[in-house]
């Protein structure tokens, strides 16, 4: 059912949304501040009957929910600041796309600077990754922190400062006799404990939620965990993003899996890893 734009709206002033499992709270003038968008167009030409909603009444949206809080901010400011080693801009570009915020996704979209920028430069001669930053970036009006090289003494002076802990649990097993090779289990999960907005920001979309899916952005979880089987490809990223490992600790117990004396033991053992960037 159509409603115009001069009735009454039969919406809250606060609504709350469930972007892909991720909750946001937000004014309905927010969502409504870009005519002819598509969350303009739910907000006030349909009634919140007509809308999908979860279990908890909030309104649904099955898209990416790290990525939509930049598309609040925009609609907030008509801005968006992204943060340095941003690598998510082609995905933000789509999720603008789909929101119809055709002037966010223009802004998005890459672009080679007119001048003789480093942008330029940094496209013909530069690393593929941070050449394709820097085109993208050379005509663009996004706010953005600096770009630098991602070496971890060199950390951008917007990026926030923290801890992150990385932990797995995982096992093996050795025979009776100590020659024995040890047998050893892959890792089965990687966990990440801290805070949710540093996380998110440091692993993106490697970043399994699913444990945790209702973390307002500044507080802490202990429940995150990783799409990653190697346990150097987190190391790998949280160096790239300026954090060192400051401690690491690691217990074990031991058991043995029957009765039976000449039956291998299984050790099991849970590790830490502590991450700071200061």
């Amino acid at each position: 059912m159509a409603h115009s734009e001069n009735q009454p709206s039969s919406f809250s002033d606060i609504i709350e949304l469930n972007v892909g499992g991720q909750v946001y709270v937000t004014r309905h003038a927010t969502l409504v501040s870009v005519p002819n968008s598509l969350l303009w167009t739910m907000f006030v030409q349909k009634s919140p009957t007509e809308l999908p909603k979860d279990r908890k009444g909030r309104y649904f949206f099955d898209r990416d929910g790290f990525l939509f809080r930049y598309i609040l901010d925009y609609l907030r400011e008509r801005d968006i600041v992204l943060p340095d080693f941003f690598k998510e801009r082609g995905r933000l570009q789509k999720e603008a796309e789909f929101f119809q915020l055709h002037e966010l996704a223009q802004r998005l979209r890459p672009a080679v600077s007119k001048d003789n920028s480093l942008g330029d430069e940094l496209c013909a001669h530069g690393d593929p990754e941070e050449a394709s930053l820097a085109c993208a970036l050379g005509s663009s009006s996004i706010t953005t922190t600096a770009v630098s090289s991602p070496t971890p003494s060199l950390r951008s002076p917007f990026q926030k400062h923290g801890y992150i802990t990385i932990g797995y649990r995982g096992s093996y097993t050795i025979g009776r006799d100590i020659q024995t090779d040890a047998k050893f289990r892959r890792v089965a999960r990687i966990t990440v404990c801290g805070k949710t907005s540093l996380a998110k920001e440091v692993f993106g979309e490697t970043l399994n939620e699913s444990r945790d899916p209702d973390k307002p952005p500044e507080r802490y979880t202990s429940r995150y965990y990783l799409k990653y089987n190697f346990l150097e490809q987190a190391f790998d990223r949280l160096a790239e993003v300026g954090f060192r490992m400051v401690a690491c600790s690691s217990t074990g117990t031991c058991a043995y899996a029957s009765s039976d004396p000449n039956e291998d033991k299984i050790w099991t053992s849970y590790t830490e890893y502590v991450f700071s960037r200061d």
